[in-house]
């Protein structure tokens, strides 16, 4: 298969430590031959991001016992800040070769769910694209201490490409895309080329593969495909250990997995709505969490409306009027996110009221909504 390459106009692309370092050293043969494929999507006018693993790994030739398997925190965090120096030195100088500009930015999760920092990034991107430089992305494993974890650049990459309104999200793994089970013990193992939904099935067949030098598994990628989907941005999920992966995958014949819906719902929102959608289908750490009742649940996902105070029976954590909450059904299951309009404690009096029994306990002005629709974003299932 390959993709056509007149559908896509920005790609973020995520790069994995498996297929970038090598014995604790960067594959320069391999960066080099990516360099030249970004090149040569750059002249064809599209606009690339690139979302990089390996400062930890890099880190450990130097400063760690190399056959230690599991690093502490302190040990992640010293090794991601010498490697990330290394890295970068690496990109600016293979990059440089090709009359390539990079930039580096370090992100955490707490930036990406702040809306203010998150609305700066973005405008810095924008920024390094129009004036022709290429944003190397990478967590900052050197300061963050929850955020190192598995998954983490999986789901940065699926931030960026939500925070950036990309066409595309590919992430490059040492694995060919999702089977229906693991193939290195499953001879009969069945490779799916295209998901149009994931859900339970979905995520079941990605357990169990894992990547020889990252963090990540399959199921950290089912998890990213599946934030940026919210956006309605697809992703591809591929091996790049070989070289010319990137130029392989749109012009040449490779095996991949895309993720994507068979319609795109909302793409009459103004950019300003989108780009709030965006930003809170990404959210992982809300402050708080609404249960609702099961005809609560089916108005959501069915129609476009507002999360009523009487569809909500409870509520958990402790949140301020203007907070990204998490919508949940009784069952547990993440149904939306979005912003509240009102404090734990003023939401805990109108539980199960309707319009009227509201404005008795809060005034006429009093809304009857714990959500508005234009602040809700449905999480697919």
């Amino acid at each position: 298969m390959k993709l056509n390459i007149e559908n896509y106009q920005r790609i973020v692309v995520k790069i994995g430590s498996s297929l970038l370092v090598e014995d604790n050293q960067i594959r320069e043969k391999w960066l080099t031959e990516f360099a030249k494929d970004v090149k040569e999507l750059i002249e064809k006018k599209i606009e690339l991001i690139i979302v990089t693993s390996g400062a930890v790994a890099l880190g450990r030739s130097i400063i760690a016992n190399k056959t230690l398997k599991k690093l502490s925190v302190e040990q992640k965090q010293a090794c991601a800040s010498i490697g990330q120096i290394k890295l970068m030195s690496t990109y600016h100088q293979i990059f440089k070769k090709h009359q390539l500009n990079v930039a580096q930015i370090l992100l955490t999760a707490n930036d990406c769910n702040s809306r203010k920092s998150y609305l700066n990034c973005q405008n810095t991107i924008n920024a390094l694209i129009k004036n022709n430089a290429i944003a190397i992305i990478n967590e900052n494993d050197s300061v963050a201490v929850d955020e190192i974890k598995i998954g983490d650049n999986d789901r940065l990459a699926s931030r960026v490409a939500q925070m950036t309104n990309a066409d595309l999200l590919i992430l490059f793994s040492d694995i060919d895309g999702l089977f229906d089970k693991n193939p290195k013990t499953h001879k009969n193992a069945q490779f799916i080329s295209q998901v149009n939904k994931i859900d339970k099935n979905i995520e079941n067949m990605a357990k169990g593969s894992s990547s020889s030098v990252g963090t990540g598994g399959m199921i950290t990628k089912i998890q990213a495909a599946k934030m940026a989907l919210n956006a309605n941005c697809p992703t591809v999920i591929t091996s790049g250990i070989e070289n010319k992966a990137l130029q392989k995958l749109f012009f040449s014949e490779k095996k991949f997995t895309i993720f994507c819906k068979k319609d795109s719902k909302n793409i009459n929102q103004n950019q300003s709505t989108k780009s709030k959608k965006n930003w809170l289908s990404g959210i992982v750490n809300p402050k708080g969490t609404l249960i609702i009742n099961e005809l609560a649940s089916q108005t959501l996902q069915q129609k476009k409306a507002s999360l009523l105070a009487v569809g909500v029976i409870a509520v958990q954590g402790n949140f301020v009027k203007g907070d990204v909450v998490f919508v949940k059904d009784k069952k547990n299951q993440h149904i939306a996110s979005g912003i509240v309009n009102y404090s734990k404690s003023d939401a805990e009096k109108i539980l199960k009221k309707n319009s009227q029994q509201i404005k008795k306990i809060f005034g006429n002005k009093a809304k009857s909504e714990l959500v508005h629709l234009d602040n809700l974003v449905i999480i697919s299932q």
